[in-house]
């Protein structure tokens, strides 16, 4: 018998982020992070206050997943929510670091109580949460990222996918809009955790 299926992301959904990165940046490198929902323009040195580009940002993204992960705690809730929802349906987390990442990030949610399985990719997530699908043939999937990009990929590609999102990180949530493509946005697990439980107990599809 199909199942419901969980697919969510890692990072501001289940992990704390970019508060832990802001440190990292501010002990590691002198660079000052105001948070906000681009990067772009968000990263300057303290030394002589120029704005790092892009291409600056990307390895430092890189080094704090290559080493600091250990800074990444669960947001409020999380844990005990994907437990109970995991009671109703399969989990599968997919995030958006390369494969090379793989198996920290594994361990990395383990060792917070969250076993269950990882995908990484990289891009939009609706090819990823299509391949998902016809591998495991939920009778109903919930969708839950931080990005609205996401929700856009998501929707252009299984329309039937209902899409959550959510800023679990309190200092991020009020900087980054509600996505267009997304049916609800909740930031907190608990309310989650009911919204997502009422979708698998209707069992029916966002476009039925």
């Amino acid at each position: 018998m199909s199942r419901p299926l969980l697919i969510t992301d890692c990072d501001e959904v289940l992990l704390h982020m970019v508060v832990p990165f802001r440190g990292w940046l501010d002990e590691a490198h002198g660079v000052d992070f105001r948070l906000a929902a681009d990067f772009s323009g968000a990263l300057t040195r303290r030394a002589c206050g120029t704005t790092l580009r892009p291409t600056e940002v990307w390895p430092l993204l890189d080094g704090f997943f290559a080493t600091e992960m250990p800074r990444q705690q669960p947001v409020r809730g999380a844990v005990d929510a994907i437990a109970a929802l995991a009671n109703q349906a399969d989990v599968v987390v997919l995030t958006n670091l390369t494969d090379a990442c793989h198996a920290r990030r594994v361990a990395q949610l383990s060792d917070h109580g969250i076993r269950h399985r990882v995908v990484c990719n990289q891009g939009g997530k609706g090819p990823a949460v299509r391949r998902l699908v016809d591998e495991l043939s939920p009778n109903v999937v919930v969708f839950v990222d931080d990005l609205p990009q996401h929700h856009e990929s998501v929707a252009a590609d299984v329309p039937g996918v209902w899409r959550l999102h959510m800023v679990a990180e309190p200092e991020m949530a009020p900087l980054v809009p509600a996505a267009a493509h997304a049916h609800a946005r909740i930031d907190d697990w608990p309310a989650a955790r009911r919204w997502i439980g009422e979708r698998f107990a209707a069992g029916a599809d966002a476009d039925a």
